[in-house]
C-alpha cells in the first residue's frame, strides 16, 4: 500500500504540472485567464505548478508530515470548491467555442482536485489511525 500511496503523491505532482503545461501551451493560452483572471492568472497556474512540485517532493516521506498532508487535501478542496462555482456561473461551451484547450481544462481541472482531496484525505486520515496505533502500542508496554 505504501508504495501506491508514493505513486499517488506523484501522480498528482504529474497531473498539475503537465495539465497546465500543456492545456495553457506552456503559459501562451489567453483563454485560461481569460475566463477566470482571478484563480487562473499565468501566476495562479504557476503556483498550480509549484502544488505539483510539492505533492512530488513529499512522495518518499509522506508518512513523516502528516499534517501537510491535511494542508494538500484542504487546498485541493478549495480548488474543487472553486471548480463547482465557476462551472455553475458560467457555460463552458462558450469556453470551448474559443478555445478547445481552455474548454478541456475547465472541463476537468476540479474533478482532478476533488479526486485528490479524496485521497489526500485518505492518507491523512490512515496516517493519524496509524498514530493512534503505534500510541496506544507504545503506552501498553
Amino acid at each position: 500500500m505504501k508504495n501506491k500511496i508514493k505513486l499517488g503523491f506523484i501522480i498528482s505532482g504529474l497531473s498539475n504540472i503537465v495539465a497546465v503545461l500543456i492545456l495553457s501551451r506552456f503559459f501562451t493560452n489567453e483563454f485560461i485567464p481569460k475566463y477566470d483572471s482571478t484563480v487562473m492568472s499565468n501566476f495562479g497556474l504557476l503556483m498550480i505548478i509549484v502544488w505539483g512540485l510539492a505533492y512530488i517532493s513529499v512522495a518518499k516521506d509522506y508518512k513523516k508530515i502528516k499534517w501537510l498532508v491535511a494542508v494538500f487535501a484542504i487546498e485541493k478542496l478549495i480548488y474543487g470548491i472553486v471548480w463547482i462555482d465557476w462551472r455553475v456561473q458560467n457555460d463552458v461551451s462558450s469556453v470551448f467555442n474559443e478555445d478547445m484547450m481552455a474548454g478541456i481544462f475547465y472541463s476537468i481541472y476540479g474533478i482532478n482536485d476533488l479526486l485528490f482531496f479524496i485521497f489526500f484525505s485518505y492518507v491523512f486520515i490512515k496516517l493519524i489511525k496509524d498514530s493512534l496505533k503505534t500510541k496506544k502500542h507504545y503506552s501498553k508496554e
